[in-house]
């Protein structure tokens, strides 16, 4: 599938669920945020900083533009492998050669992939703006792109959908020399030649695809959030403790919304796609469809709203705790709008995904004589990605901070959720006036054992600010890494 703006934005800058830390990019290199976000960073994370008096005086504005995060994690495959797909998300972004894969590939990637839960993340922060006032307290402003993706397949759905019609799933393949159609056992004795002419697997006992999906997890969303909110000093004494509060809320419009769970309870699957990903519906009625379109802005499938909850205090100047709930709302898609059908699978005559890009398993479950059977609805609402985040932080001396962590979700079955709670710990240190140095450790999630790192550069006393970080450097010098990310920005002003 071509994620034609997303995944230009993506990977077009650099290499590299919900994210943790959003664009922050100063905080991405600590792992921690809660504690330590400032002016529109907080928006979405603590919106209660906005009141905190600003770190750099005189300096009441602060904007920026062009900063993003990148990550892609898993507890289960090496920093190799997610490379690769990492490649392979950015040649798609430009549209370069898929890198088809043979049928040796295929059943590495479909052994990659099997019962491991990959999550992918990109956050990109189109145009932030804050201002802050002791008295009127602070007030910001951004626009967010950003898309998750979160899967974890059993062994067949993940076979069947890399290897398609040559799945092992299947107890006899169909294949056709000519004019003369022959039906032959599966096995793992067939000659390349043979498989050359595979048009169709076929099962000779029918299975429900509930039953074939057990145990398969997949989530997908890519919104575009337009975000406000406010924060300020409640009470309190500036040498001894304060008390603050903030508010926050958003319009969101979503371009896609993937989510599909097959369980114990049976097969549940929603999607709204929107047409830029180029999936062909074929004759399923009773929707509000939308036209496909091959250039410009990707048509809106959803709009909703999200409401954010914040408070924090201060002690001596040098503790901070803070905690907020976030996200609370919903989206409501009326365009392309699908829900799946529990029907009887006993064959299949799709190719496997063409090169390593996981991404591309939806296209083949909802497309035409995909793996699901669809249905039209009118319309259909999604809870929000909600999480409650709390945390804490000391300065001991000026230029050393602290930090610990942690973002819980409320509805980890929602599509762009974290699927556990994610700790952290870490804190930076500012050896000289224009140099920020931050590291830490976080866990939870989908992620094992992490590393954050980054750079941060103060000019002018606060005035410009550029930096990068990742959130686990380690991967990118250990073999075993489970993860690879990038966060950078470079237009950060502040007057």
């Amino acid at each position: 599938m071509k994620l034609k703006l997303v995944l230009l934005f993506l990977l077009s800058y650099s290499f590299s669920f919900s994210q943790t830390q959003g664009v922050a990019f100063p905080t991405v290199g600590k792992g921690v945020a809660t504690p330590f976000v400032t002016d529109y960073h907080s928006l979405g994370i603590n919106t209660s900083a906005l009141g905190w008096k600003p770190r750099y005086a005189g300096k009441k504005f602060t904007t920026g533009t062009s900063e993003f995060a990148f990550a892609v994690s898993s507890p289960s495959l090496n920093s190799k492998k997610l490379q690769n797909l990492t490649s392979t998300l950015y040649n798609a972004a430009q549209h370069k050669n898929p890198n088809e894969v043979d049928y040796q590939r295929q059943m590495q990637s479909a052994g990659d992939y099997a019962e491991s839960g990959v999550a992918i993340n990109f956050d990109y922060n189109w145009l932030g703006f804050s201002y802050y006032g002791e008295k009127f307290g602070g007030i910001a402003f951004n626009v967010r792109e950003s898309y998750s993706w979160y899967s974890k397949m059993n062994s067949q759905t993940t076979d069947l959908l890399f290897r398609g019609k040559l799945s092992s799933v299947f107890d006899s393949l169909t294949v056709v020399y000519g004019s003369d159609t022959s039906r032959i056992a599966n096995n793992a004795n067939i000659s390349q030649d043979s498989m050359g002419h595979v048009i169709g697997g076929t099962l000779n006992v029918p299975i429900r695809i509930s039953e074939l999906t057990k145990g398969t997890q997949i989530q997908m969303v890519w919104n575009r959030s337009y975000n406000i909110g406010y924060g300020r000093k409640l009470f309190g004494k500036d040498s001894t403790f304060q008390v603050f509060g903030g508010i926050g809320a958003r319009l969101i419009t979503s371009m896609a919304m993937f989510n599909m769970t097959s369980d114990d309870e049976g097969l549940r699957m929603y999607s709204a796609i929107t047409p830029t990903f180029d999936i062909d519906y074929g004759n399923v009625s009773g929707t509000n469809s939308v036209p496909k379109k091959s250039k410009g802005i990707a048509p809106v499938m959803g709009t909703g709203y999200g409401i954010d909850l914040s408070a924090s205090f201060i002690l001596f100047n040098k503790v901070r705790v803070a905690a907020a709930v976030n996200n609370i709302g919903s989206v409501t898609y009326k365009r392309n709008v699908y829900k799946v059908k529990d029907t009887l699978f006993a064959s299949f005559n799709l190719n496997g995904v063409s090169s390593d890009n996981i991404t591309q398993t939806v296209n083949q479950l909802v497309r035409d004589n995909g793996l699901l059977t669809l249905e039209g609805e009118q319309k259909y609402t999604v809870i929000n990605a909600s999480d409650f985040r709390f945390g804490v932080s000391y300065e001991p001396i000026k230029y050393v901070r602290l930090g610990f962590d942690v973002v819980a979700p409320f509805n980890k079955e929602t599509p762009g959720s974290i699927q556990n709670p994610v700790y952290s710990f870490g804190g930076d240190i500012i050896p000289v006036k224009w140099l920020q140095l931050s590291i830490g450790y976080y866990g939870g999630g989908v992620y094992k054992n992490n590393i954050p790192l980054g750079l941060t550069f103060i000019i002018k006393d606060g005035a410009y600010e550029f930096g990068v970080a990742s959130r686990d450097a380690l991967s990118f010098f250990l073999k075993n890494g489970t993860s690879v990310s990038a966060a950078l920005g470079f237009a950060r002003v502040r007057f």
